[in-house]
């Protein structure tokens, strides 16, 4: 291959299609220090959506008084992992979507189990997922994971982005389950 042919197939390599999730599913430090070994991701960013607050800090989504969720934007390679097997596989394994605005100590609608399709067909696959895994018999209490509407996005403070990876054995109540 001459160098010309061979920075041509690397730029097509290079601008292969990508999907985008967000997720809420607990704090999201925990759930971003998964989701990012996940094979097929290929970027992940902590942020806030799904509230009233424009801008909001961290601290405005404490107590309720944003009504965001503390969220995860994954990037991901769909030829490599489907939206369907990021929720299925990963997404509902990595924390309890039966208790209603909480995971583990953190309580608050801040920490609530949400998905926040970034298109009609996300929206499907999201519904037809919950009804799997509700239907699955796994989890004994009702799903209580909302499929909300995408809205604006607002990426976490810096110290907040990759913060396990900084702060190795730092606080997470994510773990994968069976």
């Amino acid at each position: 291959m001459n160098e010309q042919q061979h920075a041509t197939n690397s730029g097509v390599a290079a601008t292969a299609p990508t999907e985008i999730a967000v997720l809420a599913g607990g704090c999201f430090w925990g759930v971003e220090d998964i989701l990012r070994e996940v094979p097929g991701v290929i970027d992940t960013e902590v942020g806030y959506t799904g509230g009233w607050v424009k801008n909001p800090t961290y601290e405005d989504t404490h107590d309720s008084k944003s009504g965001h969720a503390e969220s995860i934007r994954v990037t991901f390679d769909p030829s490599v992992l489907s939206y369907q097997d990021l929720l299925e596989n990963w997404f509902f394994r990595l924390h309890d979507p039966t208790t209603l605005n909480r995971q583990g100590n953190d309580i608050g609608t801040q920490y609530r189990s949400a998905i926040f399709p970034q298109s009609p067909e996300q929206a499907k696959i999201a519904e037809q997922v919950i009804a799997r895994v509700q239907a699955s018999g796994k989890w004994k209490k009702p799903i209580t994971t909302s499929i909300e509407p995408a809205s604006t996005w607002y990426s976490a403070e810096k110290y907040h982005q990759d913060y396990l990876k900084k702060n190795p054995g730092g606080y997470s109540c994510h773990y994968l389950r069976d």
